[in-house]
């Protein structure tokens, strides 16, 4: 646990987009960090928080075995704010009364401000929000008075000014709530008295020195996959050590055209670090033959690379340090079970390492967002392919070849994702989207090409919207666009000859086809 000099700590309740509290306050420079909701009074102290948020959750209050905090968290004498669930844990704890709602509120409202002062500084008499609640505030607890409202909430929003408690009963988190951002930014500055100190180019400056001091003259090894998280943590790392620090990358025969090349080019020859190149494609090809289930093949990926990886970190004498670019997402996903939310995944980064590591693990990130991630990439002049690049899965492209992957059916898709990533690039998109590829299918159809009939594969293009890869949309790419990628395919990638297009959103399908 590191401890921030202004922060604002949000307790989970089970609510899907309580990241999204973090991220909001933290884009306001204010650090925020997220523990489940039945955290001890004492660790929460000991981060010393100038404010506390609530988040929203799935449950209703009043039900049996509903999460509820230490009541202490009320008496520590800091700001709190409840957001929607949250809201009424404050009601029910300061003797108001929660009952069900006669009708469930989802969506936009119209929200009408009582009293602008407070969170809602700055802000209009009106403003659009966004609901999601099946439960409302029947009675206020005394001392409570109503700050906002809406049609179908007498009490949308309330506030304690004398121990500064405050609840909102929508959420100011998320993007359909229009000044959501600046009502978090209020809560943070006006009512928790918090500085805008948290920025990424301090951040850089501690996590060198914390890094040095962690190491000291020790050897670093690096698993670098040429992606964003570990991409920056390298670059991160080598800042602080420099050639005390070696990158492994590993070419598993599953990467995108040129993609390899790209790493040696950047790492080795762009930025002078040292960097060991393990070109594996036939070990890893040759394991996978005859090998159609997916989480087979993804075991096989993730044990064949840690076989790798210990090969060549075995060869280096002295190594005693691993770094890693786990996310502050990938910690709270693997953490969910000490709360009430379902645990989704288990990242590779947290809970997939073997018992008996021999190493100690370095992890720069461990705190932080994509979004800051890729921040700390242009203060550290990673280049900007690297910064914006899309997320690649770790198995690489045997999970987007369904059935056996084959060295044909890798360089058949290796050729039809390059058109892909081509033109999206070209129609200025690729930046906007968060994930558009080529998916190869274990089947063929009857075409007609030349006045001849053909019987070839067919190919599926993917591309989403997310935020963070929880849940995403279908992007309506323009239809000429698809009719450009469809055509290239068809036409320069021997043995297709047809192209589909997937329109299905996350849930209920994922973003990966395997």
């Amino acid at each position: 646990m590191s401890v921030h000099e202004d922060n604002i700590l949000i307790l989970d309740f089970g609510s899907q987009v309580t990241q999204l509290i973090a991220r909001r306050v933290r884009e306001s420079s204010v650090y925020s960090e997220i523990l489940p909701f039945n955290v001890p009074i004492g660790e929460i102290r000991a981060h010393n928080p100038k404010g506390l948020i609530l988040s929203g959750g799935p449950a209703s209050v009043y039900a049996p075995g509903a999460p509820h905090p230490d009541p202490r968290v009320f008496e520590l004498g800091i700001p709190v704010l409840g957001i929607c669930y949250g809201m009424q844990l404050i009601t029910q704890h300061f003797g108001g009364k929660v009952e069900p709602a006669s009708h469930r509120e989802f969506g936009r409202a119209e929200l009408r401000i009582d009293q602008p002062a407070g969170l809602f500084d700055g802000l209009g008499a009106e403003t659009l929000v966004w609901m999601s609640h099946g439960d409302r505030i029947a009675r206020q607890p005394e001392g409570f008075t109503t700050i906002a409202h809406t049609d179908n909430a007498p009490v949308a929003a309330f506030a304690d000014l004398a121990r500064r408690v405050y609840g909102l009963q929508f959420h100011p988190e998320v993007v359909h709530t229009a000044e959501g951002r600046a009502m978090l930014e209020n809560f943070a500055y006006n009512v928790c008295g918090c500085k805008p100190t948290w920025t990424m180019a301090g951040f850089v400056e501690t996590e060198i020195a914390r890094i040095r001091e962690q190491v000291g003259g020790g050897k670093v090894i690096c698993a670098l996959s040429g992606g964003v998280d570990s991409s920056v943590a390298a670059v991160l790392v080598h800042k602080a050590i420099g050639d005390q620090l070696t990158c492994v990358f590993v070419n598993n025969g599953l990467l995108r055209t040129g993609e390899a090349e790209k790493v040696v080019a950047t790492f080795r020859d762009h930025m002078g670090m040292n960097l060991v190149f393990a070109d594996e494609a036939d070990r890893f090809l040759g394991k996978l033959k005859g090998v159609s289930d997916p989480e087979r093949k993804r075991k096989i990926i993730g044990n064949t690379f840690i076989e790798v990886f210990d090969h060549h970190a075995e060869r280096m004498t002295g190594v005693g340090f691993l770094v890693q670019g786990t996310l502050y997402p990938d910690v709270i996903e693997s953490v969910s079970a000490k709360g009430p939310s379902a645990t989704i995944k288990t990242h590779h980064n947290v809970g997939g390492l073997p018992e008996d590591l021999k190493f100690t693990l370095v992890e720069p990130f461990r705190e932080l967002f994509k979004d800051e991630v890729r921040a700390i990439g242009r203060e550290l002049g990673v280049p900007m392919e690297i910064i914006q690049r899309q997320p690649f899965p770790g198995p690489g492209l045997a999970i987007r070849i369904l059935e056996e992957v084959t060295p044909e059916r890798v360089a058949l898709l290796q050729k039809a994702d390059a058109i892909v990533l081509e033109e999206i690039k070209a129609a200025g998109l690729y930046e906007r989207i968060w994930q558009s590829f080529a998916v190869l299918l274990p089947t063929k159809t009857v075409g007609v090409m030349g006045d001849e009939r053909t019987y070839e594969n067919v190919v599926v293009l993917r591309a989403v919207h997310s935020v963070d890869g929880m849940t995403a949309d279908w992007v309506h790419l323009p239809y000429e666009l698809l009719g450009t990628i469809s055509n290239r395919i068809i036409n320069e990638v021997r043995g297709v000859n047809r192209v589909c297009y997937d329109i299905s959103s996350k849930p209920p399908a994922t973003i990966e086809w395997e």
